[in-house]
């Protein structure tokens, strides 16, 4: 039996207020889907989905109390994420004009389904506003009185996911239509691979920055 915690609705009106707010996995879905199209982009969504569930596991087995207390575990987290961004955006530019001349071929240079889930499931399970939310907002409307705490805290965290499936995925749709009527010119394509390569790597220093102003 499914314990279902009497603030839901309250729960529901946050995590999409969360979802709204544009952070590393809206933006990396976009700099994805502008790379390689909208199938990437989907997929970089279920692998970002799948990660931050992975979170909302470690919540409910007791990694939330652990973060709340120690910083430099939440530290150590955002570094990881921000490296690994980081790492992405650079490869993107380094690659941007592979093919050019076939470019107009939107599946030139397009890199695996399993990759890309794997590479958006990376990014989601090291999303620092995913970590916060799992960790110091999610436990606040389980339902103690009910019991059943890990189950409660499973339901919630496979619920935020599946609403940023709809709501990244969206924005991956639009960017990658856009991509798409791009498509005609070759230079457009590698100015804006290198764009969504620029975007990451701004993606990782801001919040590798936002760590560093964290620890003052």
């Amino acid at each position: 039996m499914i314990v279902v915690p009497s603030r839901l609705w309250e729960y529901l009106i946050a995590a999409y207020l969360i979802i709204l707010a544009p952070g590393p996995s809206v933006l990396f879905t976009i700099a994805r889907a502008i790379s390689w199209g909208r199938s990437t982009a989907i997929a970089t969504v279920l692998g970002n989905a799948l990660g931050m569930f992975t979170i909302s596991i470690f919540v409910a087995l007791g990694l939330g109390p652990i973060l709340q207390r120690s910083h430099a575990v939440y530290i150590g987290v955002q570094w990881l994420g921000a490296l690994y961004l980081v790492y992405l955006g650079i490869q993107a530019i380094r690659h941007s004009e592979d093919d050019a001349d076939s470019m107009t071929d939107l599946s030139a240079g397009k890199p695996s389904i399993r990759k890309t889930i794997r590479e958006g499931y990376l990014v989601g399970v090291l999303n620092p506003k995913s970590m916060v939310f799992f960790a110091a907002i999610l436990p606040q409307f389980t339902d103690r009185p009910k019991g059943h705490m890990a189950e409660q805290l499973l339901l919630l965290g496979a619920i935020f996911c599946v609403m940023c499936f709809f709501s990244d995925g969206l924005w991956g749709i639009i960017a990658g239509t856009i991509r798409i009527w791009l498509s005609s010119d070759s230079r457009r394509l590698v100015r804006l691979r290198r764009i969504g390569g620029y975007v990451m790597i701004g993606l990782g220093l801001v919040t590798f920055v936002n760590s560093i102003l964290q620890r003052k």
